[in-house]
């Protein structure tokens, strides 16, 4: 008798143990989903309309001198600035990815999931303390089609990538204010000690990845995406 009220007891501060668990994660989850709403709206009056691919330049009231301005060697291409700039590895007079700080967060732009309802901002760079705010760029970018977001498994994050279509479009949108469009290809389950099967995979295969963890921390659900033209 006294042994069957020992295994009562513990099965029930399992029970509460698990409750206080989702519990706690249920308000984690809505205090990163309320923080990265407001960073979006924030962000999205930062980022600067993307310029009309269809207007000349001539079709503004220019003078030529402005438009046909001289190349002047020594202000762009000079080493000990860029160097001072971007640091001794800087190989290019820009960064690869224009970041926009909101409330003393980088980010990189916002990525748009529609078939799920969900618009999120993402951060510049990856930590576990950054994924409790927001989704994070993991690696790569959208420029050079090897682009790698992370995020929490909330439900207002990416707890729901795994209900993903093959053919579901994804946008994410830069802080230059360019979309880049991409279509879902497949959704695997990789192993949370197989890092390197992140990156695996040929250029014709996919152009973006979204990945978040499983409840049990041991597998990634992974979405790979192609680029729309």
């Amino acid at each position: 008798m006294r042994l069957y009220k020992i295994f009562i007891a513990t099965g029930t501060m399992l029970i509460i143990s698990a409750l206080f668990l989702c519990l706690h994660n249920f308000m984690e989850s809505e205090k990163a989903y309320k923080i990265s709403q407001e960073n979006l709206s924030e962000l999205k009056k930062l980022i600067p309309e993307p310029p009309d691919e269809n207007v000349s330049v001539f079709d503004y009231d220019i003078p030529e001198e402005d438009i046909f301005k001289p190349y002047d060697e020594d202000k762009n291409e000079n080493p000990e600035e860029k160097e001072k700039i971007y640091g001794e590895d800087a190989q290019s007079e820009y960064p690869e990815i224009t970041y926009i700080t909101v409330n003393e967060y980088y980010y990189v732009g916002y990525i748009s999931l529609p078939s799920l309802g969900i618009e999120l901002p993402v951060l510049d760079g990856w930590s576990y303390p950054s994924l409790q705010i927001s989704p994070c760029l993991y690696s790569g970018n959208p420029q050079d089609n090897n682009m790698i977001i992370a995020a929490h498994n909330y439900n207002n994050h990416f707890g729901q990538i795994g209900n993903l279509n093959s053919g579901d479009e994804i946008y994410f949108t830069d802080c230059d204010g360019k979309t880049y469009g991409y279509n879902v290809v497949n959704t695997q389950y990789i192993s949370g000690y197989d890092a390197d099967s992140m990156f695996r995979g040929s250029e014709n295969e996919w152009d973006l990845t979204l990945f978040t963890c499983t409840l049990d921390g041991r597998t990634r659900v992974t979405v790979r995406a192609q680029r729309i033209d």
